[in-house]
């Protein structure tokens, strides 16, 4: 599987965001590959009405109804038709433990899929404890690289999530740098269920492209 993270990036917001996710869903179902948009929260529901595929968005709020202006709710979003959301990324890092607790738990109340994120091992064993639907290890240092991805430059880091993903029998997707069909087809050896990318996608000259060549490292 391949999540898709639109960011904030002018290439994948409003109207270019259908534009983007209607080439996820012509290359997902040309190479029957997962592949997940991770749109901003304002393009959800638009896109959603526009796509079969499943699509998630990149953050939520450890919130429930009340005064919190400029939150984000996990219960209305769950009702607008978004079935996950990223948590704990890097460029949008909790303030504490108890709130990233707090928000998986309202997810989860909501029936929103997580995938958590793990800037290292001991983050990464304490997200496991929290029993997200999945957990993703990205070394923030790697992020947005076009040029060295963590499958090449922490294999070893990478096998040892692996290790400790399986034994709590959640999913692990690996990203940062991931841009050519070997990034996907290491990792994958690695032991990882899938991969996350934003920029080789969005930003690429043909994303189309691009995303066909990431899903030949399933093969």
């Amino acid at each position: 599987m391949i999540f898709v993270n639109y960011k904030t990036y002018a290439e994948a917001s409003g109207e270019r965001a259908l534009a983007l996710t209607k080439i996820l869903e012509e290359v997902a179902r040309a190479t029957q590959i997962k592949i997940i948009p991770v749109v901003q929260v304002i393009d959800a529901e638009t896109v959603i009405n526009s796509t079969q595929l499943e699509v998630w968005i990149q953050h939520v709020d450890p919130v429930s109804y009340g005064p919190y202006t400029g939150w984000v709710l996990p219960q209305e979003v769950a009702k607008s038709g978004v079935r996950g959301v990223f948590l704990n990324h890097s460029e949008h890092k909790f303030p504490d433990w108890n709130s990233l607790s707090l928000a998986v738990e309202k997810c989860k109340e909501a029936s929103l899929k997580t995938l958590v994120f793990a800037a290292d091992i001991n983050e990464l064993k304490q997200v496991l404890t929290l029993r997200p639907d999945y957990l993703a290890y990205e070394p923030p240092e790697l992020v947005g690289s076009t040029t060295t991805s963590v499958s090449t430059a922490k294999p070893e880091i990478v096998k040892e999530a692996y290790e400790y993903a399986k034994a709590s029998g959640i999913p692990l997707i690996v990203g940062a740098g991931i841009h050519s069909q070997e990034d996907v087809r290491k990792s994958l050896e690695l032991g990882a269920a899938g991969v996350a990318v934003a920029t080789d996608v969005v930003k690429a000259q043909d994303p189309k492209a691009q995303l066909l060549d990431l899903t030949e490292g399933f093969k």
